[in-house]
C-alpha cells in the first residue's frame, strides 16, 4: 500500500543527530526553527538530495555525466520521497511588480508551459479553437455523426469585389451548386443573392463513402474557403471547421502564443489599464467622506470646506435637485450619493472635481493635496491579473495562467 508520507529515519547530517520525521505528500509542509536547528539540512541535504539522487539514477549513465551530482545524505532510510526540485535562495532584483513567481523564476517556466500546451477558448462562444485538419475534420464528424448524409461546402468569398467575377470564378474552378440553409441550388439561379450562400463541394453519406473521397472533398473545401469549411447535416445543424488560430462561429482570429504573452512585465501580456500591476490608483471615497453621519452642511465632504467655492456650487445643486443638505450623507438615497459623487450634466461632482485638479497636477501643492485623497484599486478590466484578456483565453485542464 503506498504511503501518504515521506520516512526519514534516522538522519545524521551535519547538525541533525538521529532525526526520524514524516512528512506528509501533496501538502505544504514548512520547516522552521533556530538558527543551526538544521533545518536547511534536512530540506536540502537529505530530503532534496535524496530526491535528486534517486531520479538522476533513472537516467542513461551517458546522461548522468552531464548532471550535476550530489552526495548521498547521511540516513538511515528515506521511504515515499518522490522526485524533487528546490528552489535556491537568491537576491534578484525587486521591482513593484515582483511576486513569489518572479523572483524565484517559477513564471518563467509557467508561460512557457501555457504558450506550449495551452488551450485557446473562444472569447465570444467559449468553444475549443484548434487548427482543423482533414484528418480531425473526419474524426469529429464519425465520433459525433457516424450515419449521416452531409453536405460539404466552403463560405461565400467575402471582400469588396465584383459579384459577377466572383461567381464567374467560382464556375470555372467547377463549383455549380449552393448551399442556402436546408436548400441546395444553382449557382445561376436568378434572383440568387450569394453573399448568404455557401458553395457546396461534395454531399456523401458518412458510412458508406470513401474515406479518401471524403478527405479529397475537405481538403479542397478548405483550400478554396481559405482554411473556412463547414458541413451540414440536412434537419439538424451546421458544423464549422477552420484550419487557422480562428473561431468559425464567431469569426473571430487569434494569434499564435508566445511566452511573452503570459507575462505581466511584457507589454505583449500586461494589461494596458492597470500596466500589469493589477491596481490603479483613484479616488479614496471613504478619505473624502470619512464620516458620513455628517450632513452635507457640516463639511461631509471633506475637501469642500465651507470657505471654497465647490462647497457654495454643490448648496446650489442640491437645492436646484432637492437633496437634503442637513441631514446625514448617508441616510441620502443612492441617486442622490450617485449625483454628488459622479456628477451631472450641469454639476461636476466629487469625479469632476479631482479630474480637473489632475489635469494640473504638474504644480506641487496640487500633488500634495491630490495625495491625501488616493488609494490603490483593484484593476477594473483585469481585475488583478495583471494580465491582457487575451492571455486569460488560454488553460491547462481548466486553469488559465492567472488561477
Amino acid at each position: 500500500m503506498l504511503q501518504n508520507y515521506i520516512k526519514i529515519k534516522n538522519a545524521r547530517q551535519n547538525n541533525l543527530k538521529g532525526f526520524d520525521v514524516n512528512i506528509p505528500l501533496n501538502q505544504i509542509t514548512v520547516i522552521t526553527g533556530v538558527s543551526g536547528s538544521g533545518k536547511s539540512s534536512l530540506a536540502f541535504d537529505t530530503l532534496y538530495a535524496e530526491g535528486q539522487r534517486r531520479y538522476i539514477e533513472t537516467f542513461s549513465p551517458y546522461a548522468r555525466q552531464f548532471m550535476e551530482r550530489m552526495d548521498k545524505p547521511k540516513v538511515e532510510r528515506i521511504e515515499g520521497v518522490p522526485p524533487a526540485i528546490a528552489i535556491e535562495q537568491g537576491n534578484p532584483v525587486k521591482t513593484s511588480r515582483s511576486t513569489v513567481g518572479t523572483i524565484t523564476e517559477l513564471t518563467d517556466f509557467t508561460k512557457l508551459l501555457f504558450a506550449r500546451i495551452g488551450e485557446l477558448f473562444c472569447s465570444g462562444c467559449s468553444r475549443k479553437v484548434i487548427r482543423d485538419n482533414p484528418e480531425t475534420i473526419l474524426a469529429a464528424l464519425q465520433k459525433e455523426h457516424p450515419s449521416s448524409r452531409m453536405i460539404l461546402a466552403f463560405p461565400y468569398p467575402k471582400g469588396d469585389f465584383d459579384p459577377e467575377i466572383i461567381k464567374q470564378e467560382i464556375v470555372r474552378q467547377g463549383f455549380y451548386r449552393v448551399l442556402e440553409g436546408d436548400r441546395i441550388g444553382d449557382i445561376n439561379e436568378p434572383g440568387l443573392n450569394l453573399a448568404y450562400t455557401s458553395i457546396v463541394v461534395d454531399r456523401f453519406a458518412l458510412s458508406s463513402t470513401e474515406k479518401t473521397r471524403i478527405i479529397d472533398s475537405i481538403e479542397q473545401g478548405l483550400r478554396f474557403g481559405q482554411g473556412k469549411l463547414l458541413i451540414h447535416i440536412p434537419g439538424q445543424k451546421t458544423l464549422h471547421f477552420s484550419s487557422h488560430l480562428h473561431c468559425p462561429y464567431c469569426d473571430l482570429f487569434y494569434k499564435d502564443p508566445v511566452p511573452n504573452l503570459f507575462s505581466f512585465n511584457s507589454p505583449l501580456g500586461a494589461c494596458p489599464t492597470c500596466r500589469g500591476f493589477g491596481r490603479n490608483i483613484g479616488v479614496d471615497l471613504d478619505q473624502v467622506i470619512p464620516n458620513q453621519a455628517l450632513s452635507l452642511e457640516q463639511g461631509a465632504i471633506r475637501p469642500w470646506s465651507q470657505d471654497r467655492g465647490e462647497y457654495v456650487d454643490l448648496l446650489d445643486f442640491c437645492r436646484r435637485q432637492h437633496i437634503p443638505t442637513k441631514i446625514p450623507f448617508k441616510n441620502l438615497n443612492p441617486s442622490q450619493k450617485e449625483s454628488i459623487i459622479e456628477g451631472t450634466k450641469d454639476f461636476y461632482g466629487v469625479r469632476g472635481f479631482f479630474n480637473r485638479l489632475e489635469s494640473k497636477s504638474y504644480k506641487m501643492h496640487i500633488r500634495v493635496f491630490l495625495s491625501r485623497y488616493r488609494g490603490y484599486f483593484t484593476c477594473p478590466v483585469c481585475q488583478g491579473t495583471r494580465l491582457k484578456p487575451e492571455s486569460l483565453l488560454y488553460k491547462i485542464k481548466g486553469y488559465d495562467i492567472a488561477k
